[in-house]
């Protein structure tokens, strides 16, 4: 028999577009406004080979005795009594709130086993209600965004324990469940800088108008793709020019398309046109990647037409670690799409860079890599006041993120905090991948048993 599965939380936190994910159709009306879901609905569930009954249900919230309110929140106490895992939803935009601790109360009274999801922590604006999520109570939260679809990965282990998976001949691999979830990746840089033409090398065929003119493309133009069997989703955007020069609402709306692309990328390939001295804008649109938490590659197209190689790679090198010290260290791949050279080196160089922006590290590691540099360089005492650094976590991966836990840490200098950050990156090879250190009071959010 299938594990039910029951999607909770208060109204308009996303509860519809996580269970039309999740069934793969949209059986479940979504809608800005709180509320539109009333009735529980039902529907068969799959995660890659993971098969479950779900259970969308209205929102948890309190609402006078025998209202529609109150029984549409009769029904969602019906779906925990009938379920075997409860996925209590929360808008990680918004923050842990009021309701969502009343009602994380009342999902321990029931006794089930409870995953806590963060939703739409797509980009940046969602850290903060990640973090606060751990004082639910209710065990590690995941970030997701149901939307766009991302966190499924870390779901999909969560349940594992839950819910029996598929049984699959021994030929079906795990080649064959990753296609599924293919690599998000945009190509972005300034007009003309030949964005369409290293597509459509990388494609084989002329997929995308291209020409001298710069500002051709217009639209953040998707492509589904392969490279060597990773499936792989290539967004092609228009060039982004810096925001003084950007002008007409056509182009307004084509460098917001492709903004937005660089929010829901897993990857993103900032291209600099090598004919020319690297500019500002360059720098910025890939500050711009890594301020997204992006894993940010470095392309240098036209590289047929630099006479002094050398000199040229050296500047751009010595520009990034003076400029943008976040993503020292990142790959730079010279590239000449006329010519079709330097393609497999940039898709090894993605997914290298992929690789790390996944990266978990053990607690245990962490705690035993942070001993070592407290005891090489102590936290200063500003003001006399001592600072105590007790313990230290990964909270999230995409890109790596970490909590320090102890007292005063709000008078840490940024300086010291860039000292961590360069130590991490040396001790666990993570160069060129944007990191996160995030900064909170002594509670050990991992000790639950001590209040």
């Amino acid at each position: 028999m299938s594990a039910k599965i029951a999607i909770l939380g208060r109204p308009n936190v996303g509860k519809s577009t996580l269970f039309n994910r999740l069934v793969g159709r949209k059986l479940a009306l979504v809608d800005d406004q709180p509320g539109v879901t009333r009735d529980r609905r039902e529907g068969d569930g799959r995660l890659a080979d993971l098969t479950f009954r779900l259970f969308d249900t209205a929102g948890l919230d309190a609402a006078p005795r025998g209202s529609l309110e109150d029984r549409m929140s009769a029904q969602s106490e019906m779906a925990i009594a009938d379920a075997d895992l409860c996925l209590f939803v929360i808008d990680a935009r918004a923050g842990v709130t009021p309701v969502d601790r009343e009602f994380a109360a009342k999902l321990r009274r029931h006794g089930k086993p409870v995953i806590v999801l963060a939703n739409k922590s797509e980009g940046r604006a969602g850290e903060g209600g990640v973090l606060d999520a751990y004082s639910l109570g209710l065990g590690d939260p995941i970030a997701i965004s149901a939307e766009h679809g991302e966190g499924m990965d870390a779901l999909y282990e969560a349940l594992i324990p839950y819910v029996k998976g598929e049984e699959k001949p021994e030929d079906e691999d795990e080649e064959e469940e990753a296609a599924d979830r293919p690599l998000k990746l945009a190509i972005i840089g300034q007009p003309n800088a030949g964005k369409s033409t290293l597509v459509n090398t990388l494609l084989g065929s002329e997929r995308l108008l291209t020409g001298p003119e710069a500002g051709i493309t217009r639209d953040a133009i998707a492509i589904d793709w392969s490279w060597h069997g990773k499936p792989i989703t290539l967004w092609d955007t228009a060039g982004i020019r810096r925001k003084s020069r950007v002008t007409g609402k056509v182009e307004k709306l084509a460098v917001a398309d492709g903004l937005r692309a660089i929010r829901f990328a897993d990857a993103v390939i900032v291209l600099i046109d090598a004919s020319l001295e690297v500019e500002r804008q360059d720098l910025t649109l890939a500050d711009l990647a890594a301020q997204e938490g992006r894993a940010v590659i470095l392309a240098l197209s036209k590289w047929d037409m630099v006479d002094d190689k050398q000199k040229r790679l050296k500047d751009v090198k010595d520009d990034i670690a003076a400029i943008l010290p976040e993503i020292r260290g990142v790959a730079i791949v010279p590239v000449s799409a006329h010519q079709e050279k330097g393609i497999d080196r940039l898709m090894e160089a993605v997914f290298a860079a992929v690789e790390k922006w996944n990266t978990r590290i053990s607690t245990g590691q962490l705690n035993r890599w942070l001993e070592t540099m407290l005891e090489r360089n102590p936290p200063p005492a500003p003001s006399g006041r001592r600072i105590k650094i007790r313990y230290v976590t990964q909270v999230n991966a995409r890109p790596p993120t970490f909590s320090l836990f102890g007292n005063q840490l709000e008078h840490l200098p940024e300086s010291y905090v860039r000292y961590l950050m360069n130590g991490i990156r040396e001790s666990f090879d993570l160069w060129g991948t944007p990191l996160r250190f995030n900064r909170r009071g002594s509670r050990n959010p991992f000790d639950r048993g001590k209040r």
